[in-house]
Parts: structure tokens; C-alpha cells; sequence
């Protein structure tokens, strides 16, 4: 971005790290320079909505569905990216993880190479200043794949990857605990009979059985070495907690029972929920409640996964509805705490000298609404 006009906003129920305040707030050059409270005298009336940070979402499958509309159909990547980028936009958040999945067996419906080029894409889109949020990436690595390492070798050279997950959607663990849920899935999103699902099944088995454990070290060596973020996907047990720990593994994504939440809490990792989960009530895989982890006090960060909407929602519900914590720790369940588990220290939170990553949002009907979206001090949406 190039031109970064000054910015003055009064008004405003600006949600501060630890309170809310009725305030106004003044940027210069990008950032945040004056957070005051009073209503403060020249700038754009809010009208007493809420302002808060910019949402930083580190999980998003969305760019998928506007790259590949219908099963077979693919879309311009450009065209793609932009309209993938203006819903992120307009659901307030302002940085954004764009997942790539590495790792394909016979029901992907990406090939590897699609990936590579989605990613060249969006760097293609950001220097041409296409883009509205900030995007970077994270690899979604399908442990239990052939080809998650040779797929992961083809990012080498990228410098925008921030955040790595290690998966392993084999049945009868982890998402998949139940096979009920996981024969459902796969025979509803593929159309198998009897007969090509059993054998699917015992293919992906097997594959998780001889291959996750081997590629699991692999990637955790190369985050060391390249400092990049690691998640464990679907944490269920204890011991699948042990071997996060020992993989130096900092965010724990998913995890599908209060067992496996709990340990991960216990040995510091950041516990990483959706936010759909928390917007239902309910996870759509039978799995724990991110709810209940916020009642137990182990609930570090939410992610859209597949709403992107749903990010500003949730913070709301926890708060405003269900009553489980202020509305200040609500918002930085998805501004700071993400931010910081990536290594941002410079956004996520409305403090004097921070980027001036900014929402106006406005609360009605237990509906939040985005009415303005600030990126170092410049409209976007």
C-alpha cells in the first residue's frame, strides 16, 4: 500500500487490550499514534459502534471454493484470489493464512502443482496491490501422504509461509475417531459403494499407519530450521499431545476432545478453535465443544476455517450471549493471541504505535456487522 493518510475517529467503544472504553483514536503514517478517552473533537463520528483490532485469521480452506466453484470447474487464480481476499475483507479481517493443502491420495481433487500456482498467484496480487488484507500462507500437511514431503520441497523457496499443520484424516483417530462420521464424509463428498469405500478406507489406514510418524518428523525439522509455526491438527489423546511436544509443536488445532485440550494447555501450547463451532454451539464432526474449552479457561485463539464471517461472530457470542469472558479477551481470542503465535508483535491489539488494523463493527440482533475495515490506516472496505 502507498498512500497512508492521517486518520482520526471519534466516538467509539474502542475494545483495548484489557477494557472498553468510550474514546476516540488518531493515525499517522500507518499507525496508531493517539488512543484517548472522551469523545475527542474532529474526525469521523463511529456513533458509539464498536472499534476493534483487525482480525488475524490463521486458518482459512476458503480460497479453494473460489478457485474451484464445482467439482472439475477451476476459475481464473487471480479472479479467484480477489474475490476470495473481499469476503475476507469485509468479515474485518485484515491478516490472513491462506491454507495450500499438501499431501493427495485419490480423493483430492487438487493436484499438487494447483497449490504451487495459487501461491504465486497471491504474491502476484499483492505486488500488483490487488489485495485488501495481508496473505500469507500455511501448509495443511497431510501426514499420511506420499507425496506431503515432495509437495512441501515445492515451497522451498517461498518466504510467505508462517504457519505448517501436521494431519492425519485416517479413519478411527483423531477427526475420525468415530467411522461412522468418517464413512459418512467420504461417501457423501465421493460417491463410493460399499465395495470402493472399504478399500479406500484400508488404503488411507495403512498409509497413516506406515508414513505419518516419518513425515511428521520431517516437516517439524524443517520448521525448526526455517522458524516457522507448527501446529498438530486433531489432537484427541494424550499421547498424540506427548508427540506434539516432542516435535517442539507451539499451537494445538483442533483439538477434538477436552483430554487432548486439556494436556495441550497443560504443556503450554496455544489451543486453537473454529469459530463456526463456536457460532453452532457445536462442532459439525460430533467433536468437543469450543464452548465448553472457553468455560474450562483453555481456549487461546479462533479461526473462520470454512465461514470466514464467523471469526467476528464467535468473539460476540462468548462474551455478549453466553457471558464466558469480557469482550476484551473475547476480541484478542482472535487479534493478539493469533498474532503472537506467529511472531507478530506489530498489530492485533489498539495501542499507541501498533499498525492501525481496524474494524468498525456494529452490534445488533446478537449480530455483529462490519461497517469499516483500516489497514495501516487506509479504508478497504
Amino acid at each position: 500500500m502507498i498512500s497512508k493518510p492521517q486518520l482520526q475517529l471519534r466516538n467509539a467503544r474502542i475494545v483495548l487490550p484489557d477494557s472498553v472504553v468510550l474514546g476516540h483514536l488518531d493515525v499517522s503514517d500507518g499507525n496508531i499514534d493517539v488512543v484517548g478517552a472522551g469523545l475527542g473533537g474532529a474526525g469521523e463520528d463511529l456513533q458509539g459502534d464498536y472499534l476493534i483490532p483487525g482480525l488475524v485469521e490463521l486458518h482459512t480452506d476458503h480460497l479453494e471454493s473460489h478457485y474451484s466453484p464445482r467439482p472439475g470447474v477451476r476459475w481464473d487464480p487471480l479472479a479467484a484470489i480477489q474475490a476470495h481476499d473481499a469476503q475476507i475483507a469485509t468479515a474485518g479481517i485484515t491478516t490472513v493464512l491462506d491454507c495450500l493443502r499438501m499431501g493427495a491420495d485419490e480423493s483430492a481433487s487438487f493436484e499438487s502443482g494447483e497449490m504451487l500456482l495459487l501461491a504465486s498467484c497471491l504474491k502476484q496480487a499483492a505486488d500488483q496491490e490487488r489485495l485488501r488484507a495481508e496473505h500469507m500462507l500455511h501448509l495443511r500437511c497431510e501426514v499420511s501422504a506420499l507425496s506431503v514431503l515432495e509437495d512441501c520441497e515445492q515451497f522451498a523457496e517461498h518466504d510467505n509461509i508462517m504457519l505448517m499443520s501436521l494431519m492425519d484424516h485416517a479413519p478411527g483417530q483423531r477427526q475420525f475417531t468415530d467411522m461412522a462420521v468418517f464413512e459418512h464424509y467420504h461417501r457423501g463428498k465421493d460417491a463410493m459403494d460399499d465395495e470402493t469405500f472399504a478399500a479406500f478406507a484400508n488404503r488411507r489406514l495403512h498409509n497413516s499407519q506406515h508414513y505419518s510418524d516419518q513425515h511428521r518428523a520431517a516437516i517439524a525439522q524443517v520448521c525448526a530450521a526455517r522458524n516457522i509455526a507448527l501446529a498438530s491438527h486433531d489432537d484427541a489423546t494424550l499421547a498424540h499431545v506427548i508427540d506434539a511436544e516432542n516435535l517442539g509443536i507451539g499451537i494445538s488445532e483442533f483439538p477434538t476432545t477436552i483430554e487432548a485440550a486439556t494436556a495441550a494447555h497443560e504443556k503450554g501450547m496455544s489451543i486453537l478453535m473454529g469459530a463456526p463451532n463456536v457460532v453452532r454451539g457445536r462442532s459439525h464432526s460430533g467433536n468437543v465443544g469450543a464452548r465448553e474449552l472457553a468455560r474450562l479457561g483453555i481456549l487461546d485463539m479462533l479461526s473462520s476455517d470454512y465461514v470466514p464471517a464467523s471469526l467476528l461472530h464467535a468473539p460476540f457470542v462468548l462474551s455478549l450471549q453466553e457471558n464466558l469472558m469480557s469482550l476484551a479477551d473475547a476480541i484478542a481470542l482472535v487479534t493478539c493471541n493469533p498474532a503472537r503465535a506467529i511472531g507478530f508483535d506489530d498489530r492485533g491489539s489498539i495501542v499507541e504505535g501498533l499498525r492501525a488494523d481496524l474494524v468498525r463493527v456494529r452490534y445488533q440482533d446478537n449480530i455483529p456487522t462490519v461497517k469499516c475495515v483500516w489497514r495501516e490506516g487506509v479504508r478497504v472496505a
